[in-house]
């Protein structure tokens, strides 16, 4: 094989390629061709073309090394020493492989070499060539196929795309976190663009737990996983816990023009819409910005949104809404955050879950195919749009009481009432909605839904803490259309990982 290589190399770069052109043409035009269908057609059409691509890139590396050999032949001791850091011998013919997205090529290039140096192949810094034997190219199809789906999926998914299963299940995972490390840094270079004055900065945080392999939980999941009892070997009863997820926290920040509206428009009134007014929509979320962590806690991540929402006023001369979903860990971080600003915010608690508890509320009252518990969940909610959640709070309880309810029927009526009496200081929805201020926080929960249930949630997957931080950092750089700038900049910063230029130091700079 290597004295045929060797061979095909002393012919033209391209001799193959052309040679393999005109057969395919052949092929194409003999009478036996033209009885095949269509779909047999395009299928040989599909992998002949692969295999030219592979041969051009081939002749191609071929080409440039002949061209290196010619040039590093005609330079003498000094030029060498200059070029390579005192390595003056010149050794031609090493080769190494390259796995591209259009089939393995072998790349030849010369070293110069030095006694105690390792060798330098300045071929390799021209090609930037990577360490591993993985193209960037490859790397990339890789990164956007795992984002999407299982690993098994992504081999499969390469295999039709490249002919050949061109990278393994082990490598594809090292692959794809090798390329997730430069997200911090791309983020913190760029800068947001600006908005008016009038724009409202969104911003709001969830968290989602990961299933994770055992040794990756955080402490605390560790030492109640094992402090845990199960009541039956193979199910779990009610409040039982696995004990086997992390948590992963995400964040969303977004720009919105304000669009006041009232309870109404939130809400329908009991017995329905009239259909003679349109309810005014709320308003719309643009220039959203994703970012999340399992490997950081919430605080660190709460920091990173507020990083962005700085980036985009500086001045703080925009009103900052952040909404919440009640967790007191949350919001004593978001507060704490804010105060270390000096930025005022806005919290306003999702009446997504707010309309969630009166409905489980509801069901202490009426059964669960009572029609009226529509109008009761209505009425309550939209006293409570109206500013007036104390006052529903008190009919609540009120009503528990006048129809006897043991301690155990009121229970989720009661729930429901702590929830709004604890977290009464974000429920000025009144004032919210005047001000055109959004009120849900379903940007996150699709976030959450889309970041991780999506993908990293899928039936059978147990993560490592720097697996599921590369892919969800990953889907979040995609899903913020950010993808191909941040490709860019990685394979900028891989360069100079790989190649540093010179320090300017060792330079005389003269006028």
């Amino acid at each position: 094989m290597p004295g045929a290589y060797a061979a095909a190399a002393a012919a033209g770069p391209f001799d193959r390629a052309a040679s393999f052109l005109t057969s395919l043409i052949d092929s194409l035009s003999r009478p036996e061709a033209l009885l095949l269908s269509h779909e047999r057609v395009e299928e040989n059409a599909e992998q002949a073309a692969r295999e030219l691509a592979r041969l051009l890139l081939q002749g191609h590396l071929d080409l440039r090394a002949r061209q290196e050999e010619a040039e590093l032949s005609t330079l003498d001791t000094d030029g060498r020493a200059a070029l390579a850091a005192g390595r003056t011998r010149l050794e031609k013919g090493h080769r190494r492989q390259l796995a591209t997205v259009v089939g393995p090529v072998t790349i030849t290039r010369c070293a110069l070499r030095a006694p105690g140096l390792p060798n330098c192949y300045p071929a390799d810094q021209v090609l930037v060539l990577p360490r591993e034997r993985h193209s960037l190219g490859l790397r990339r199809l890789v990164v956007l196929e795992a984002a999407r789906g299982s690993y098994d999926s992504t081999l499969e998914a390469i295999e039709r795309r490249c002919g050949t299963r061109a990278v393994g299940k082990r490598q594809a995972e090292q692959l794809v976190r090798t390329a997730a490390v430069d997200t911090a840094a791309f983020y913190a270079a760029r800068t947001p663009a600006p908005a008016a004055g009038t724009t409202l900065l969104v911003l709001s945080v969830d968290g989602k737990g990961i299933v994770m392999r055992p040794g990756h939980l955080r402490e605390a999941t560790r030492r109640a996983a094992e402090r845990a009892t199960r009541t039956f070997r193979t199910l779990l009863s009610a409040g039982e816990k696995t004990c086997r997820k992390r948590m992963a926290t995400l964040a969303v920040v977004h720009d919105a023009d304000p669009a006041p509206r009232r309870p109404h428009d939130i809400i329908a009134p009991p017995g329905g819409r009239t259909g003679r007014r349109t309810p005014r929509k709320g308003p719309r979320a643009r220039a959203k910005w994703l970012t999340a962590s399992v490997r950081n806690d919430a605080d660190k991540v709460i920091a990173a949104a507020f990083d962005q929402a700085e980036a985009r006023d500086p001045q703080h001369r925009r009103s900052w809404v952040v909404l919440v979903d009640g967790a007191a860990h949350q919001l004593e971080l978001i507060r704490a955050e804010a105060a270390r600003r000096k930025v005022e915010i806005h919290i306003v608690l999702d009446i997504v879950h707010v309309l969630e508890k009166l409905w489980a509320a509801a069901r202490c009252f009426h059964t669960a195919t009572d029609p009226a518990a529509e109008d009761w969940v209505g009425a309550k909610a939209a006293r409570i749009l109206a500013g007036d959640a104390p006052g529903a709070v008190g009919d609540i309880h009120a009503e528990a009481d006048r129809t006897g309810l043991s301690p155990d029927q009121r229970a989720a009526a009661d729930r429901a009432c702590r929830y709004l009496e604890n977290n009464a200081a974000y429920l000025h929805y009144d004032k919210a909605l005047e001000a055109g201020w959004p009120i849900a926080s379903g940007t996150v929960e699709g976030a959450a839904r889309h970041l991780i249930a999506d993908r990293l949630d899928i039936t059978g997957s147990r993560w490592s803490v720097c697996g599921a931080e590369a892919v969800l950092t990953l889907r979040a750089v995609i899903s913020n259309g950010d993808f191909p700038q941040y490709w860019t900049f990685h394979t900028r910063r891989e360069r100079e990982r790989l190649y540093p230029a010179p320090d300017q130091a060792q330079y005389d700079l003269t006028a």
